[in-house]
């Protein structure tokens, strides 16, 4: 048995979206900007594809901008609220310490060119609160831009108190819903939300295609410029199929939502109660408010890096909270951001499942999870040292 638990990084193209999106490759080919038939028909598929996907988070379909990914819409979302806020004098920005990078780093390039940014702590458990957004907001912000879901620990934000505390002091609104679209209900009216980002490849869409969400009459700034592709926001010859693929994944993804809930988060409870189990280990982000299917776990005296390959070698793929794998040695800075110290930090594990999987899967993540962790501290000197009381247990 195999089993992928590494849904929040990326998810299999479903066999509807990929059927949605076969005739785009081959039949239905024409540039959408065209005037010609085959253009034509290649337009009539992006209008549809809009339709689905505002309908699908109670949106207007003037009001989605496709994009590349859940990235570009994230930069494109910063950079216009920024811009507009600059116009009228404000350049602060308020943000939170546990952002995805496509955030931070949006953030960090605004600070170059003179911009002041907040970023907010977040608490123990991974959830920020109105009130700290209240007390960070000032006459000079022009907008405050904080995830709905965590991609690392899960937790969820709530994003429609957090947006009434903006609305109330006039500030532009983003919430980066990457790792919520397609998992738990995303209302932009009841949400009043001003931005929102996605990405299809979350909810079993492909890769290469996201959208953002931006309210009528907020202005946008394009990133990429081109033609008059997408109200003239975003330049460039639209990957029709990807965009189909899109709306069939997130119409199939919020078809059955509240079932699929259902059944994905006992598949999470099962887990936390096995993974509990194992001594000197945590769970990361608060105990009921987090999204469905992810889970994140740190055990005290391993690191994350060996655990995930060996879990690889018994046939289950993860993802480590620690940043090593992409070749930094600095661990995750999300689970540095709920006050971990680094030496716990380091030995986190990130398994994130959906409604593809099934229990007897997480049966096997149960029994090979301990076995792998007893593995690593048998041959660590930290372990050792640990068990010795040389050095006190932190977990």
């Amino acid at each position: 048995m195999y089993v992928y638990a590494d849904n929040a990084a990326t998810t299999a193209v479903s066999p509807k979206a990929l059927e949605a999106m076969l005739p785009y490759f081959s039949e239905v080919y024409g540039n959408a900007s065209s005037l010609h038939s085959p253009g034509q028909r290649a337009a009539e598929g992006l209008q549809r594809a809009r339709e689905t996907v505002a309908k699908a988070i109670n949106a207007d379909f003037k009001e989605i901008y496709f994009t590349g990914c859940g990235s570009e819409a994230d930069n494109q979302a910063i950079l216009s609220g920024a811009a507009l806020g600059a116009r009228k004098g404000k350049k602060h920005i308020v943000s939170t310490a546990f952002e995805h990078h496509a955030v931070l780093h949006t953030l960090e390039k605004l600070k170059k060119q003179g911009y002041e940014v907040t970023l907010l702590d977040v608490h123990e458990n991974g959830v920020v609160t109105p009130d700290d957004v209240a007390a960070a907001i000032r006459d000079d912000t022009a907008l405050v831009t904080i995830m709905m879901v965590n991609n690392e620990i899960g937790t969820v934000q709530p994003i429609a108190d957090i947006a009434k505390v903006c609305r109330e002091r006039g500030v532009l609104f983003h919430t980066d819903a990457v790792q919520a679209v397609g998992h738990i209900p995303v209302d932009v009216k009841a949400l009043d939300v001003d931005m929102l980002s996605m990405a299809a490849h979350k909810f079993h869409g492909p890769k290469g295609v996201g959208a953002l969400y931006a309210r009528k009459g907020v202005p946008l700034v394009n990133v990429i410029e081109g033609g008059q592709q997408e109200r003239g926001k975003r330049g460039g010859t639209e990957n029709i199929a990807g965009i189909v693929g899109m709306a069939a994944a997130l119409e199939e993804a919020t078809a059955d939502l509240d079932k699929d809930m259902a059944y994905v988060t006992g598949l999470r409870e099962k887990l936390i109660e096995g993974l509990s189990k194992i001594p000197h280990s945590r769970l990361n982000g608060d105990r009921e408010k987090r999204v469905p299917g992810t889970v994140n776990f740190c055990f005290e005296g391993i690191e994350g890096e060996s655990l995930l390959l060996l879990l690889d070698a018994r046939g289950i793929a993860a993802s480590s909270g620690s940043a090593c794998t992409s070749g930094s040695l600095d661990p995750s800075h999300v689970l540095l951001a709920l006050g971990l110290p680094h030496e716990i930090a380091h030995g986190s594990l990130r398994l994130s499942i959906d409604r593809m999987n099934t229990e007897a899967e997480i049966d096997h993540i149960i029994e090979s999870v301990p076995q792998v962790v007893d593995y690593l501290r048998g041959m660590s000197p930290v372990w050792d040292e640990l068990e010795r009381g040389l050095t006190p247990h932190l977990i």
